[in-house]
């Protein structure tokens, strides 16, 4: 049976790219050039990952982990996608999640997205990292940022849900649908195990506003066809969502999900692969 770490070993290479800081309304600050190595060791038992920062003008700076086993705040999928962060949010701490997706299935598996979403102390948005790197022989280029325009339609997805108490994952199909409302605005519909969720955003550059949900929350739409989507602020007593998705191919979205309920725990992360078919 596959494992979780197989799942992790799908990232093993040399991925270089950048560290870009955003602030939360999706302006960069820094834009930090990675490499960032994987590699097995002891016939993939072990992994050594050094991350080396490479700030213009500046000395590099290495951070090492060495890896026989996996913290149970990370779950992989099959492809190597991966959600990781905190399993529990209180007030007064500091709170937030990483994403990783690799274009493989949709590509040639030469490039890799990840994603930062911090929260301050006072559970407010306090800056979000998009990470873009690519596999040193990659000729790939990176997806055009993503627009408006570009999720506008009908999208019929498959989505696998795991557990944090791993429980056996669950798989179901979703449909989503994004429409121009106004020149301001657009309106989105969600579907999936029977449920359906209507909302509307407000369009603010390069921002989705949901001022009107129970909890507001905004999209943020980012370079490499990134997308940032969480709360502005956490409450206790609301469910919310983590979430980075990807414009892999211009009819092609995944997104990864790290969900979270009303006290503030851990639950589950889902990986959706969505089609455009309108």
């Amino acid at each position: 049976m596959t494992s979780q770490w197989d799942y992790f070993l799908q990232n093993l290479g040399e991925w270089h790219g950048s560290f870009t800081r955003m602030s939360p309304e999706g302006e960069e600050i820094t834009d930090t050039p990675t490499l960032v190595t994987l590699e097995g060791l002891n016939d993939n038992k072990n992994v050594h990952q050094v991350v080396r920062y490479l700030p213009p003008d500046e000395a590099s700076r290495d951070v090492v982990v060495d890896y026989d086993s996996l913290n149970r705040s990370i779950l992989f999928f099959p492809n190597g996608a991966f959600s990781q962060g905190s399993m529990q949010w209180g007030s007064y701490s500091t709170f937030g999640g990483e994403f990783g997706l690799i274009d493989n299935g949709f590509g040639d598996g030469s490039r890799r997205l990840r994603m930062v979403e911090l929260f301050d102390s006072s559970a407010k948005l306090d800056k979000v990292v998009l990470i873009r790197e690519k596999l040193l022989d990659s000729n790939v280029p990176e997806r055009p940022t993503l627009t408006v325009d570009s999720l506008l339609g009908e999208w019929q997805g498959e989505a696998t849900t795991m557990y944090a108490d791993l429980r056996n994952p669950t798989t179901f199909s979703s449909y989503l649908q994004v429409k121009q409302k106004d020149r301001d605005s657009i309106e989105q519909t969600l579907s999936f195990n029977n449920k359906n969720i209507s909302s509307i955003a407000r369009i603010e550059g390069s921002r989705l506003l949901f001022e009107n949900s129970t909890l507001p929350s905004q999209i943020l739409l980012l370079p490499d066809g990134a997308s940032c989507n969480c709360p502005l602020k956490i409450e206790l007593g609301h469910n919310f969502v983590l979430e980075m998705g990807w414009l892999v191919q211009p009819h092609v979205r995944q997104r990864i999900i790290r969900s979270y309920n009303e006290k503030g725990n851990w639950v589950s992360c889902t990986l959706v692969t969505e089609k455009k078919v309108v």
